[in-house]
């Protein structure tokens, strides 16, 4: 059967999907995409796969045989989607991840600007292998040049374009709003499918961005985290699906990292409320453990259902907290501020100046601790190594970091009492004691009647 390209691909192989669950580092297991499927989901992509890794590693090729890979380089990427193209509908090309790894490593929106190389990679998949090659990205600052970029991607072999409207930088506390003008622009321009990605929040999100933008399908990623449901236009109580992704998982293991984190989302607004148990979440260690805690957020819910009957939403929630409902991610022009209200006057002050300087692991610090104030400029100031740049010793007698202070004692038989270091010492309390005790330099012999000698220690052992 011919190899189908473009809208006819995405009619007939994918349904003409319209509704998509974007790829989710840790967050898209089978599990979360049965659980996606049954609640209005058309198409969902599995997590990111390191290609090079899927190649040379065939435990980690059995555990992940899915379809969407990062790589740099174009032979690696096709021998990796030959492996995977019998068990797959697409190959995938993800150059739209903005993570720090990402840049560690060399592949997804780090390579937005090598133009020749995704070229070639593209190329050479396009036609090396039996299933389509379709593309994931995020967008540049200037319309014009995201055109021209998805347009070379097509011209390479691409057959569907996602385009996430926004930058590579536009991440964390500084994520902002995607722009549906860029992916406007890349669909009118471009003669296959577009899926869009960014500002999904709820199905009336889905409708105004397929109107919109003119493109065929509409991926979300942290809306669907936070209501599975969303497909549906349906906003249930949490525990309702809760519980039924947390049967799922019994019937399809995962990690129980990733278990937890799905609850920490569906359960965000009410761990607000109930902070106590957000530290037993975190801290359990089994998944029945983290099912109990959802049991006893579910109780707590319900209670504060019969108590606030009648009453509105506080903290300008559209629903009570125990409904699946958006979380707006703060800009860093509004700071970091919670709909709850729970954080104090001086927390809120102390993120409206400084929001844009913190990761999102020091603004949860700072949710929990509103009374600390979380300042990079405050972090005390280091003097560094004088060989590797790294913090030195305060007390190194070398002006070294620890690494450094040990190959340098080592090499010159010196002590560093700063780093506890004591080559010196050491050895000269090793020939002060052979010089005291010379007749145990050369040690006798033991004859093989001996006691204690090798073979009768040995022989008695075995006996």
């Amino acid at each position: 059967m011919p190899k189908l390209q473009g809208f006819e691909f995405w009619s007939r192989t994918l349904g003409g999907a319209r509704h998509v669950v974007a790829p989710m580092v840790d967050q898209s297991e089978l599990a979360w995409r049965l659980l996606s499927r049954r609640h209005g989901a058309q198409l969902c992509y599995t997590p990111m796969l390191h290609a090079q890794v899927f190649v040379r590693d065939a435990n980690y090729r059995k555990e992940n045989l899915y379809c969407e890979f990062c790589a740099n380089d174009p032979e690696v990427f096709v021998q990796a989607a030959l492996l995977a193209q019998d068990h797959c509908d697409a190959i995938d090309l993800n150059l739209g991840c903005p993570q720090m790894i990402a840049k560690r490593g060399h592949y997804g929106a780090f390579l937005q600007e090598e133009w020749d190389l995704l070229q070639r990679m593209i190329q050479l998949a396009h036609e090396k292998l039996s299933v389509p090659v379709t593309c994931k990205i995020r967008v540049f600052p200037e319309i014009d040049k995201t055109v021209r970029y998805a347009q070379m991607l097509e011209k390479a072999g691409c057959q569907l374009l996602t385009v996430h409207g926004r930058t590579k930088e536009q991440k964390g506390p500084l994520t902002g709003t995607a722009s549906w003008a860029h992916i406007r622009a890349v669909r009118k321009a471009v003669a296959i499918p577009v899926f869009a990605n960014g500002n999904i929040q709820c199905l009336q999100d889905v409708e105004r961005c397929l109107r919109d933008t003119g493109v065929q399908g509409v991926m979300s990623a942290e809306g669907n985290l936070h209501n599975p449901a969303l497909f549906e236009g349906r906003s249930p109580a949490v525990w309702e699906l809760a519980e039924e992704y947390l049967d799922l998982v019994r019937q399809h293991p995962c990690p129980l990292s990733c278990v937890r984190a799905h609850l920490f989302k569906l359960w965000h607004h009410t761990l607000q409320v109930h902070q106590q148990l957000r530290e037993e979440l975190a801290k359990a260690k089994t998944l029945e453990g983290v099912a109990a805690v959802s049991r006893e957020l579910r109780l707590r819910s319900q209670e504060d259902m019969s108590r606030l009957e009648g009453e509105e939403p506080a903290g300008g929630l559209p629903f009570f907290h125990w409904i699946c409902q958006p979380y707006f991610r703060p800009g860093p022009e509004e700071g970091s501020r919670e709909s709850t209200g729970a954080r104090s006057k001086r927390a809120l002050e102390e993120e409206e100046g400084g929001a844009d300087l913190l990761s999102k692991n020091k603004q949860k610090k700072q949710l929990r601790n509103p009374h600390k104030t979380f300042d990079p400029s405050l972090k005390p100031k280091y003097a560094k190594c004088d060989q590797c740049g790294n913090p030195k010793g305060t007390r190194c007698v070398f002006s070294l970091c620890r690494g450094c202070c040990k190959k340098r004692a080592f090499k010159e038989t010196a002590d560093c009492p700063g780093h506890g270091l004591l080559f010196k010492t050491k050895l000269e309390k090793s020939l002060a004691w052979k010089e005291a005790q010379p007749q145990l330099q050369e040690p006798p012999q033991a004859g093989p009647g001996d006691p204690g000698s090798f073979p009768e220690v040995l022989g008695s052992a075995l006996a």
